[in-house]
């Protein structure tokens, strides 16, 4: 599991503290004065001063409170495979994915080929991580991006989400369906060429992704490599990140259109006082048409909500 920590001011801890009070946990390891977890990060103050951030969405959330490092922040990364020490030069086809950890909004999935002769060409449109960049950049640079390689973006939308989340599929499991049909739709786009390795941004283990997908009736097995920060390593997978990104934010955007309110990224109280103010206005059945409703901020909302009904 991927974590950062990061060395803070008191100040800033407490306004942590303050920012993440609605997702409060109790946690009693030696150390601890304040721990918080969303459905993608935990976060943990420290007496020492120093904060953890980790799980899935710790680059996102830890991004909040850089600015106020006392030093530089330190990352670990879990293992994946042992790549081929010249990865980042070989024609390589991505994939990544995001949402996962947002109340609002889908979930999107993109994979993108990089052949050898557009590696030069990708690097100077400005290709790197996702987190790296602000959402405007990459607003600005997909189009060109689809338009120089081969690519494909799945959406899956709240309302799907939350059926078969609900019929029992996890989380974990609906990842890894995608990236194999992006993945799969991507191969059969570029056929008869082939990459010489596919790399997978990792969010399971090798074992536990292809047991999710062992149904399927097509997987894409041959040189698969999986990593963790994949978009670090290859091009092709940071512009996968890109590509995921923006499919995401444009389908926020409209999301935001068909309720009538601007719909917040994340899953911070400010996501529950939104969802309370649509539950209020518009009903459940809106509000479970926007949101992964199996998340916690269902519940807070509707604590919200009732709370202002009966004031």
């Amino acid at each position: 599991m991927s974590n950062i920590v990061m060395k803070l001011t008191s100040t800033t801890q407490k306004e942590i503290m303050n920012y993440y009070s609605q997702n409060t946990i109790e946690r009693k390891a030696p150390g601890v004065i304040f721990a918080a977890k969303l459905p993608d990060c935990a976060i943990t103050i420290y007496s020492s001063g120093k904060v953890m951030f980790q799980g899935g969405g710790c680059e996102r959330e830890a991004k909040h409170w850089e600015a106020s490092t006392e030093d530089t922040p330190t990352m670990t990364l879990s293992k994946g495979d042992a790549l081929p020490k010249n990865l980042s030069s070989l024609a390589v086809m991505g994939s990544d994915e995001t949402g996962t950890g947002d109340y609002f909004g889908p979930i999107t999935v993109a994979a993108v080929y990089v052949p050898q002769d557009k590696l030069e060409l990708v690097k100077e449109l400005g290709v790197k991580d996702s987190k790296m960049l602000k959402d405007d950049y990459m607003l600005q640079i997909a189009p060109d991006l689809k338009a120089t390689l081969p690519h494909c973006v799945l959406t899956l939308h709240n309302e799907k989400y939350n059926t078969v989340q609900k019929a029992g599929t996890s989380q974990g499991k609906m990842k890894a369906l995608l990236h194999n049909q992006a993945l799969c739709h991507l191969l059969k786009k570029i056929a008869p060429e082939k990459p010489e390795y596919v790399l997978i941004d990792q969010f399971a283990e090798r074992k536990t992704y292809y047991n999710y997908i062992k149904n399927e009736k097509e997987i894409v097995t041959e040189n698969v490599l999986f990593a963790t920060k994949a978009e670090q390593i290859h091009v092709a997978v940071a512009a996968a990140s890109i590509l995921a990104r923006c499919a995401f934010l444009q389908e926020m955007d409209k999301l935001s259109r068909q309720i009538g309110i601007t719909l917040p990224k994340g899953a911070s109280h400010q996501v529950d006082e939104i969802a309370a103010q649509i539950l209020l206005a518009q009903g459940e059945e809106a509000l479970y048409s926007v949101t992964k409703w199996h998340f916690a901020n269902t519940r807070k909302a509707s604590h919200i909500a009732s709370k202002k009904r009966n004031f």
